[in-house]
């Protein structure tokens, strides 16, 4: 996305340079006048670019446990084979409610890290087309 920006915006230096040529000063102004004061040297414009959130940060989503092999067998499981399997289902849904705001916080802050590198591309553009 950046190199696309900056590819427009070199694009579009030459031609604003062309649409606005200095014109020379008319002849009847012979008369030399002072010198006007000197302009202050622009600005330079520093872009900071953004920083990603470490991939270190990144949440890691709970393991479902192992399906026992008698589930699908037309028998069945035994009653603590099912029960057991049955209490690593709720530890898996216990562990899966406390992730969803972990993860959440974890793409709030991806968000924000796109959106900053958006603001980031625009200062670069301006700051060459100034």
């Amino acid at each position: 996305m950046r190199g696309t920006l900056l590819l427009i915006a070199s694009l579009l230096m030459p031609v604003a340079a062309q649409a606005a040529p200095t014109a020379a000063p008319p002849a009847s102004a012979a008369k030399p006048k002072a010198a006007p004061p000197a302009a202050p040297a622009p600005a330079v414009v520093r872009c900071t670019p953004p920083e990603p959130p470490p991939a270190s940060a990144r949440p890691a989503k709970p393991a479902l446990p192992d399906k026992p092999a008698c589930l699908d067998t037309k028998e069945g499981c035994p009653g603590w084979e099912a029960y057991s399997y049955n209490d690593a289902i709720k530890a898996y849904n216990l562990q899966a409610q406390a992730f969803r705001p972990i993860a959440e916080a974890y793409l709030q802050k991806l968000n924000a890290y796109v959106k900053a590198s958006g603001e980031y591309a625009q200062c670069e553009v301006n700051a060459m087309q100034k």
